[in-house]
């Protein structure tokens, strides 16, 4: 991971070791959700992850209350604290659903629940999918973290389907560790592993910061072996400035690690100004790097506190065009946020994407999606509408998104992350 696109949720702070969340996370499962609806809303999921950074970048916390667990346990204090939240969403032509959210913390322990339901024949809300995430905080510089999936069997009835387990160790000098693993459950409930990962970050001087991550599979003689290697450099190149290559090996047939895939990425920070660029080289069928894709991102803030980010993805694929080798522009995402006298907080965002049909033709406006919250003091309100450009150029709404949680402190309005270059 560098700290551009994929970062907005993991930038490095050079004085404390690097955390992740390996396997699927709480956050996620709304976006799972999304894939099975329909053919439009599955454009719609697909175009709306392009633009990932700038939404992630806003913390999305209308449609996503997941997003609110990592926030407000900053914002309260509270050891104990505890919380609720019920996302109702309707979409264009699709069964609606229901996200019940709940984050209880007791001592060393946290539990994040998250349950999506759908509405059943009978008009009735029923069980779909969820995820139960327990952390515990073993010592000062132990973390052990226990995920579990769950699905409807072929009888409709909740049933396990997989167990991610992670422990993260810090150690002396800002040197960590993790060490994960993932099983699926069988046709019987029982667990099978099928992944196993582990990451050693160690801290070379103040400025220079190493991440060696081996992922492995199961192995066709049984037990696992190594497919993936990720060698992750990130260094401070000055105060305002960090820099980072990730670099990702596969072996060949041989045996050999060969270069698959390399990320360079830089950040900048100048006062509330931050700009990002990452650059993706991968490896084509003979072995040869080429760069394959590259996001730019701006994120400012004026002097009366509104936030405008800007994300500007070039790709060599472009739809409805064949591919030529060069980068093109293929996304441009544009996000503004403000915060009234009152506490109330609404962002804009619009994608723009190239016509497939007339690639030629520029960028065109595709997706519009608005925020509003209203805090007040029992809890928050939110409402998230994403509208989609139709065959006939005019904008329909395809999902309403309300949210009701009774944690006045979950919701944060931030364009750009709090993570700053130090």
């Amino acid at each position: 991971m560098s700290p551009t696109t994929r970062g907005a949720g993991k930038r490095w702070t050079p004085n404390l070791p690097r955390e992740k969340i390996i396997g699927v996370s709480i956050a996620s499962i709304s976006e799972r959700d999304e894939h099975g609806r329909s053919a439009r809303r599955a454009r719609l999921s697909r175009a709306t992850r392009l633009s990932q950074l700038t939404l992630l970048a806003i913390a999305c916390f209308c449609s996503n209350p997941a997003i609110w667990a990592q926030t407000s346990d900053s914002q309260t204090g509270d050891a104990n604290a505890s919380w609720t939240a019920t996302t109702d969403s309707q979409g264009d032509n699709v069964n609606p659903t229901r996200t019940i959210e709940s984050h209880t913390q007791s001592g060393n322990r946290t539990l994040d629940k998250q349950t999506v339901q759908r509405r059943g024949s009978d008009g009735e809300f029923e069980f779909d999918q969820g995820i139960e995430k327990e952390t515990l905080q073993i010592n000062a510089s132990t973390t052990r973290i226990i995920t579990r999936r769950f699905g409807r069997d072929g009888n409709g009835v909740k049933t396990l389907l997989q167990v991610m387990e992670e422990e993260r160790h810090r150690l002396p000098g800002g040197d960590a560790n993790v060490a994960s693993s993932t099983s699926n459950a069988d046709a019987n409930g029982n667990l099978q592993l099928i992944r196993r990962q582990t990451e050693e970050t160690k801290k070379i001087n103040k400025d220079v910061e190493e991440t060696n991550t081996t992922v492995m599979f199961p192995s066709p003689n049984g037990g696992l072996t190594p497919a993936m290697k990720i060698q992750e450099r990130r260094t401070r190149a000055s105060e305002d400035t960090v820099e980072s290559q990730t670099t990702t090996l596969r072996p060949d047939g041989a045996g050999n690690w060969q270069v698959d895939e390399i990320r360079q990425a830089t950040a900048r920070q100048e006062g509330k100004n931050r700009s990002t660029e990452e650059r993706i080289s991968r490896a084509d069928s003979e072995g040869r790097l080429g760069e394959v894709s590259r996001a730019v991102s701006k994120e400012s803030e004026s002097a009366s506190g509104d936030k405008r980010a800007t994300v500007e993805t070039y790709s060599i694929d472009v739809p409805g065009s064949v591919p030529d080798g060069r980068l093109h522009l293929v996304e441009r995402a544009t996000t503004t946020g403000r915060v009234s006298s009152t506490g109330q907080q609404s962002t804009e965002q619009q994608v723009e994407q190239p016509n497939p049909g007339d690639p030629g033709s520029g960028l065109q406006v595709t997706i519009l999606t608005s925020d509003n919250v209203r805090p007040g003091p029992s809890g928050a309100q939110a409402m998230r509408i994403i509208q989609m450009r139709d065959a006939n150029g005019s904008f329909g709404v395809v999902s309403v998104d309300t949210t009701k949680s009774d944690n006045v402190h979950a919701i944060q309005v931030q364009i750009a992350p709090s993570e700053q270059p130090k």
